[in-house]
């Protein structure tokens, strides 16, 4: 049952900031919270009127008509778990300019605190123009990004009934991971299913071998004699049955994408696949959609181009990427250097001074930040100029900062196809090293100059 909570009474306060002009004159600020929401207006010049509502939906509607009521156009409310987005879509759909708002960009000094003073300190950063709205991609992209989200959260919990399987499975001594490298492969699951129908002659069960195994048939059937005790082959049914809800459901999600794909911007139109590169054509995926041709098509329709054609990209990546971000980067983010800041794959400087105090790479849980770093973790041994200049980092800097550096590189060229709507044209490895030599010449000219010296070729 749910508990009944003191409503926070109406009330009306001088005002902290009236010595200074204001820039939003109609702003609201609100603080959410899961049972009460206190939104707060400016009375006058030197007053501010609070009220407190419910969450449910009749209560959104009274605030909204609260806000009308009081002149109000736009409206910042802090990222409170996902309290926020009910109140967020129904201000939005009645009008109402909404900003979202990091709880980095409102921290105060130390002091009392309550829902009153934290709406009353969300609008008065709001009317003077203190307070930078969060990033959200485009409406249309909402929902996707919402299934998207939903889909790698149960291939996160798929994945431990493989590891329940492969411990079943070592406990009966049947040591299937040491012949096959994949073992939720298609002989793996092969043979876990066999095992589950009741097969247990060693034989039979290689004779489910893939002729692509790198394993003899003879070594795979010395590994698939154990104990088979009957705890553990229970343990192996149950996360067996587990693991196939799971791709059941994943399957399900892919069908509605796909349903929600074909809805989204249907009048725009699909240019020309671009060929995909010889070293991508064997290149798989056992968690990427099955129809993943077709994605690419809604992908360059939504997007303009085809992002999976970058190296490091597949059709996930690009997925992932586009729904996070959007196609209108360049509307979003004025230069490159701004969207590899939101990413967090750049260093924050942070100088006082004249002197750089830190430099370090922010920490953030960005999706799309993420989505670029495994990009660039993709790309170690490829022979391709990230490739190249991954190599050439890491011997320096180590791996770690080396995948940021190229995740860096990547996004930046993601950026400009999206900004500047132009498919992707990748260097060969021998171009790029001779820019590189060049800018390495160059830089050496400037510093010998800069000592007194002149650099001349042996």
């Amino acid at each position: 049952m749910r508990r009944k909570s003191k409503r926070t009474p109406g009330m009306e306060e001088a005002h902290p900031f009236s010595a200074m002009s204001r820039v939003n004159a109609n702003a609201a600020g609100v603080d959410i919270g899961a049972v009460e929401i206190v939104a707060c207006v400016s009375g006058d010049e030197e007053t501010q009127i609070v009220k407190a509502f419910g969450n449910y939906t009749v209560d959104l509607q009274a605030l909204g008509a609260w806000l009308k009521k009081y002149e109000v156009r736009t409206v910042a409310m802090e990222s409170t778990g996902v309290y926020w987005i009910p109140l967020f879509e129904e201000l939005e759909r009645e009008g109402f300019e909404c900003l979202l708002i990091s709880s980095r960009s409102l921290r105060r000094v130390a002091g009392r605190k309550s829902d009153i003073t934290d709406a009353q300190w969300i609008q008065t950063l709001h009317s003077y123009g203190l307070l930078e709205n969060s990033f959200r991609p485009q409406a249309d992209l909402v929902a996707m990004r919402t299934l998207l989200r939903h889909r790698a959260q149960l291939l996160e919990h798929r994945s431990p009934h493989i590891l329940h399987m492969q411990k079943a499975l070592l406990q009966m001594n049947i040591q299937l991971s040491q012949a096959l490298s994949d073992v939720m492969g298609e002989t793996g699951r092969a043979m876990i299913r066999s095992i589950v129908l009741g097969e247990r002659d060693p034989k039979v069960l290689a004779g489910f071998r893939d002729p692509g195994c790198k394993h003899s048939e003879d070594e795979i059937e010395k590994a698939l004699t154990g104990t088979w005790r009957e705890e553990h082959l229970f343990v192996l049914k149950q996360s067996l049955e587990l693991y196939d809800f799971y791709t059941k459901q994943i399957e399900g999600c892919d069908e509605e994408m796909d349903r929600l794909y074909a809805l989204t911007r249907p009048d725009w139109g699909v240019g020309e696949l671009p060929a995909i590169p010889k070293k991508k054509q064997n290149s798989h995926s056992k968690n990427a959609p099955k129809n993943a041709r077709e994605i690419r098509k809604h992908l360059q329709r939504i997007n303009g181009v085809d992002l999976s054609v970058v190296d490091g990209f597949g059709v996930s990546l690009a997925q992932t990427v586009t729904m996070e971000v959007g196609s209108n980067v360049g509307e979003k983010f004025p230069t490159d250097k701004h969207f590899c800041s939101w990413l967090g794959v750049a260093p924050k400087h942070e100088i006082s001074g004249g002197k750089v105090l830190k430099n370090k790479t922010l920490k953030t849980k960005n999706r799309a930040g993420q989505a670029f770093r495994m990009a660039a973790q993709s790309v170690k041994q490829a022979d391709c100029p990230f490739g190249v200049m991954y190599r050439r980092l890491r011997s320096r800097l180590g791996p770690a900062q080396a995948t940021v550096a190229t995740a860096h590189a990547i996004a930046r060229v993601v950026y400009k196809m999206l900004k500047y709507k132009v498919e992707y044209d990748p260097l060969s490895v021998n171009e790029y090293q001779e820019q590189y030599e060049a800018q390495q010449v160059k830089y050496m000219r400037k510093k010998a100059a800069k000592l007194g010296y002149q650099l001349v070729p042996a």
